[in-house]
């Protein structure tokens, strides 16, 4: 198990908020931690079962301006 945290700023939320919840549907993940902070910045965590889909939804998060991620071991 998995979990991925995934940061971005206010800014890049406001451009890419659509595109990334069609992303994130592509995976069998669970919603753990979602927070936005008073600066607009968003930190998300998702729980995936798989490391290859952890490891491809960090790659297909930094495709996105202002978006990074890394996941850890649950």
């Amino acid at each position: 198990m998995w979990q991925v945290n995934i940061v971005c700023d206010g800014e890049a939320w406001k451009q890419h908020d659509v595109n990334f919840k069609m992303l994130i549907a592509n995976y069998e993940s669970e919603l753990i931690v979602s927070k936005k902070m008073p600066d607009g910045q968003r930190i998300m965590g998702y729980k995936i079962e798989d490391i290859s889909d952890a490891e491809s939804l960090i790659e297909d998060c930094a495709k996105f301006a202002g978006f990074s991620a890394d996941f850890e071991s649950l």
